[in-house]
């Protein structure tokens, strides 16, 4: 009886310790994918991936080998050329400063400050321990610590929401007189956020489009601690492993090409 016991005992161990390690993990409820990333994967299993060209979410899925891919920061798609800082192995790969086409437009270069500091999700090493982050762009790491990978996109969602003040809302006297990225509409959506040290993204589809107001009630409601857009809409894609295969179905059928993504491996 006392060997049936620690049988049972070590089992049960067993299978807490697997129930607790699980890489990654996929639910789906009332149109909403929440994928669940260990914050174990932090260190090497994590890739931003910046295309040359624009390719669809499916195509870099394949083409990378990784096991879950899902679109990330913002571009032009006048010209191919990115809206979003991207850092890809301690190295910033894609700059919007190169991006003629934000400083031809008056309006966006008389607010080019608070787009050049929207919101980015990183990647941290500090002394070997790596760790997710979200903050605005021109915030400083640790004299110990470097970005390693990181992507910017935005708005910031938690602790704050940054409409205003990351340029996707203009108002005047209290009305709103622009809007980018229809964050004040209901629109599919893609988000990223930190809860206990794992990362979490959710694939919010066309089957329950959100404005942006609505995503942060969810990320307090999930508990998240902070959380930030990445690209929506007609952007809104997912891939896991050939399990799953998301887009919106506002697009063409085929998913939109896109510039850049994240990118989980085993």
């Amino acid at each position: 009886m006392k060997k049936f016991i620690l049988a049972l005992f070590f089992c049960m161990f067993l299978c807490g310790c697997s129930a607790q390690s699980v890489p990654i993990d996929i639910t789906f409820e009332d149109g909403i994918y929440h994928i669940v990333v260990n914050k174990n994967l932090a260190k090497k299993k994590i890739k931003m991936y910046a295309s040359q060209s624009l390719e669809t979410n499916y195509d870099i899925h394949q083409k990378s080998g990784a096991e879950l891919t899902v679109n990330a920061g913002f571009f032009d798609p006048n010209n191919g050329k990115t809206i979003s800082y991207v850092v890809m192995d301690r190295q910033t790969t894609e700059d919007p400063m190169f991006n003629q086409n934000l400083f031809a437009n008056p309006v966006l270069r008389k607010n080019m400050s608070k787009i050049l500091n929207r919101t980015e999700f990183r990647i941290v090493e500090c002394n070997n321990k790596y760790s997710f982050d979200i903050v605005p762009h021109n915030t400083p790491v640790k004299f110990t610590c470097s970005v390693v990978e990181s992507v910017q996109a935005g708005p910031m969602i938690l602790p704050e929401l940054r409409l205003e003040e990351e340029y996707f809302v203009e108002k005047k006297d209290g009305i709103v007189v622009r809007e980018s990225c229809s964050v004040l509409h209901k629109v599919a959506r893609t988000i990223i956020g930190i809860k206990n040290g794992d990362m979490h993204i959710l694939i919010i589809t066309d089957e329950h489009p959100m404005d942006m107001y609505e995503v942060q009630e969810l990320c307090k409601k999930l508990g998240f601690e902070k959380a930030m857009g990445l690209d929506g809409g007609s952007s809104t894609s997912m891939d896991y492993k050939n399990l799953y295969h998301v887009i919106s179905v506002k697009g063409d059928g085929a998913g939109r090409k896109l510039k850049s993504f994240i990118t989980v491996y085993k």
